[in-house]
């Protein structure tokens, strides 16, 4: 039993305020004709049709719902409709705008898609969420002050106004509810004002309290705005079945029913498919198309094609006065609905406010640089007292070399941490884009930059411990070469983390793939064997591409290139250098056998700032051409 505060809140959250917040409506219909999608089967290597022949037609102010078993092409008509169509499919179809076809730009500009995943980031705050979906999205004609307004609607709206400060959720810190996020994914889609809203599994996860509440909001913005509404579901409640106005039923990609909800019961009487009393109408339905689980599988399949022929009937007898009967043009820029609405912001507007909501969730989020910083730390004390005060002599020769590598390699190895993180941006990233909010090279460029002062940190800090505990060459600019390299070699390594999660934006797969890089450039680096005795293979091939072979020859030559070592009390020296006579070593000598010349410093810099430029590029493409 709910006590009475809870029930007062549960009140509050299904009333949506009666806020019209969308303006400049001009769409009053949404029509589709003869959908056909084929795809090639992986298995039989034969093509198969995912859908065949699906039509509908729904008018502003109406809630859509496209019901189906699993399998049956739900999510892949609601993709079709936003023109999100795969490059691996082939689809033929007719999608019109008040009776006209629309560009894809057009639809972009008017229309939003709500994924069946909750693409948000947990650090920012519900609020926040919502005002960096407004400073996207509508900077070009509204103030700050009408994106404030515009955010504490939507906020009211949903019924999100004692979670406006509290944070989504991360994986080290609780957020709000699963049905709060499912809200907040939708009306951070509604903040641009669209005029057609595509909602995929948007109940998916949640109880039947939970999808009613969800759908309720829905339905009241729709109503109060004039907002079409198409969503895919699957196994709704009979009370959030009763919130749609129409209802798509499909089966094997053919359609089953399109129709007022109101109407289902008396179509499959009339069909010879009564519907029991007391049933929700969602489950008879699928319980009537769905032939997956049938032990007897040629009667279900029989009783399904009764099902789509007494449609396919039906479908020749009814004429919808909606229909368009003259051949469609394509929608003009003079017609376009959305040319009195919100421009997009500038480039560079987009890209200062995703440098802020990354700077933001940097900050906040421990998963992306504080346990880094943690770790990398814990990394130097720990070099710094293996290798503790190693005097200058020649029996420290090979351990000053064997700490340069460990601490670059290691350095390098471990930005894999930064992958989790950025497969959580990417994500956010790939549904912004396909709204039309921004593009690959914002998003690049932001990411790049909020890192560069995160990084600094940690080679600063983890190079105050490891260089002057190590003793190396105690001078003030030797450190700072120190820490420049570092910091380049925490930078490159992060930028291969880029790019391998775009190419690959799976946790597992990202990892495996950027450690064996690191493995890769940590064994042509110069230091397990020297760079003239490499494989040509290897070296012309991986080690002068290698951002770790620089690293690590700018590293030595810091610390042997101007320093010399004793040969020990019997003064028998290892390298035959001009102050053998001495009893001392040149650390020139060590830098020849590692093949090591005397290159100029700003060149080697400069290679390296190539190779960052270079992986970075690449990164760019693979989040712009990816899917």
């Amino acid at each position: 039993m709910l006590s009475p505060s809870q029930w007062k809140e549960a009140d509050t959250e299904r009333q949506a305020h009666n806020i019209p917040y969308l303006v400049n409506y001009e769409i009053s219909s949404f029509e589709w004709e003869s959908v056909n999608v084929v795809v090639k089967d992986r298995q039989s290597k034969r093509m198969k049709n995912i859908l065949r022949d699906v039509s509908g037609h729904v008018n502003a102010g109406e809630l859509v719902a496209i019901m189906g078993p699993s399998g049956s092409g739900k999510t892949t008509l609601l993709d079709v409709l936003a023109h999100r169509d795969s490059n691996k499919a082939q689809v033929s179809s007719t999608i019109l705008i008040n009776g006209q076809r629309p560009s894809l730009s057009q639809v972009r500009r008017f229309s939003s898609y709500v994924e069946c995943d909750d693409a948000l980031i947990g650090s920012l705050t519900v609020k926040e969420t919502l005002e960096f979906a407004a400073r996207l999205s509508l900077a070009g004609m509204k103030t700050a002050d009408e994106r404030t307004q515009r955010v504490d609607e939507l906020l009211h709206a949903f019924g999100l106004v004692q979670q406006a400060n509290t944070i989504i959720g991360t994986l080290v810190k609780k957020g709000i509810s699963t049905g709060q996020k499912r809200r907040l994914s939708v009306a951070a889609q509604l903040i641009a004002a669209p005029k057609i809203l595509f909602l995929d599994e948007p109940t998916s996860g949640l109880d039947s309290e939970a999808s009613f509440n969800v759908m309720s909001f829905v339905r009241d913005v729709a109503k109060m705005n004039n907002l079409i509404v198409i969503v895919s579901i699957h196994q709704p409640s009979s009370m959030t079945f009763e919130l749609f106005d129409k209802l798509l039923l499909l089966s094997a990609g053919k359609t089953c029913y399109y129709g007022d909800t109101g109407a289902v019961n008396a179509y499959f009487d009339d069909i010879g498919f009564p519907m029991p009393m007391l049933t929700n109408p969602a489950d008879f339905l699928l319980r009537l198309t769905n032939i997956d689980f049938e032990r007897d599988t040629h009667a279900a399949q029989e009783r399904l094609d009764r099902v789509h022929g007494a449609w396919t009937l039906s479908r020749g007898t009814i004429t919808s006065s909606d229909a368009s009967s003259d051949t469609p043009s394509s929608l003009s820029e003079a017609e376009d609905p959305t040319m009195t609405s919100d421009r997009r912001p500038s480039f560079l507007h987009t890209t200062w406010v995703l440098i802020q909501r990354s700077w933001i969730k940097s900050g906040r989020d421990i998963l992306v640089y504080g346990l880094r910083f943690g770790m990398y730390l814990g990394l130097a004390i720990l070099i710094g007292t293996v290798w503790l005060r190693l005097p200058p002599t020649q029996s420290s020769l090979q351990p000053y070399a064997n700490c340069v590598l460990f601490g670059s390699a290691f350095m390098s190895f471990m930005a894999v941490v930064y992958v989790p993180a950025f497969i959580e941006d990417r994500t956010v990233y790939v549904k912004d884009r396909a709204n039309g909010l921004y593009g690959s090279t914002a998003f690049a460029i932001s990411n790049f930059i909020v890192g560069l002062p995160y990084l600094f940190l940690i080679a600063l800090a983890s190079s105050s411990f490891i260089y002057w505990m190590v003793n190396f060459r105690p001078d003030g600019t030797a450190f700072l070469t120190w820490v420049m390299w570092m910091y380049l070699n925490l930078v490159a390594a992060e930028s291969l983390v880029v790019l391998m999660s775009a190419l690959f934006p799976n946790f597992v797969g990202a990892l495996a793939l950027t450690a064996m890089a690191n493995g890769m450039w940590m064994a042509c680096n110069g230091f397990m064997v020297p760079v003239t005795q490499l494989n040509p293979f290897y070296r012309y091939v991986f080690y002068y591409i290698n951002y770790q072979a620089y690293v690590f020859r700018g590293l030595v030559s810091n610390e042997f290139g101007y320093r010399d070592y004793s040969c020990g009390k019997q003064c028998f020296c290892q390298f035959d250098t001009p102050l053998r006579d001495r009893c001392m070593i040149a650390g020139s000598g060590v830098l020849e056998m590692y093949g090591f010349g005397n290159e100029s410093l700003p060149k080697q810099v400069g290679i390296t700032l190539g190779i960052i430029a270079v992986i970075r590029l690449f990164g760019w493409a693979a989040l712009k051409w990816r899917k």
